[in-house]
């Protein structure tokens, strides 16, 4: 499992095609030993990301209720 490990979670992203969840990258970000130019850098693709991330989920969701459907 990824948690936690960006080089695991990569691994999984190539292999598997899933994204990490945005708490998990966050985490990542916030235990990394970062320059303080780095970490802005990084939170600024973070911010990117978690907005992408909503709304693939929001996609999925729209999908799948109507999977659901009778």
């Amino acid at each position: 499992m990824y948690h936690y490990n960006p080089e695991t979670a990569l691994e999984e992203l190539t292999e598997d095609a899933a994204l990490p969840h945005p708490v998990h990258i966050r985490d990542m970000i916030v235990r990394a030993e970062l320059s303080p130019g780095r970490a802005t850098d990084l939170n600024r693709k973070f911010q990117t990301y978690l907005h992408s991330f909503g709304e693939a989920q929001a996609a999925a969701k729209l999908i799948l209720e109507e999977l659901v459907k009778p």
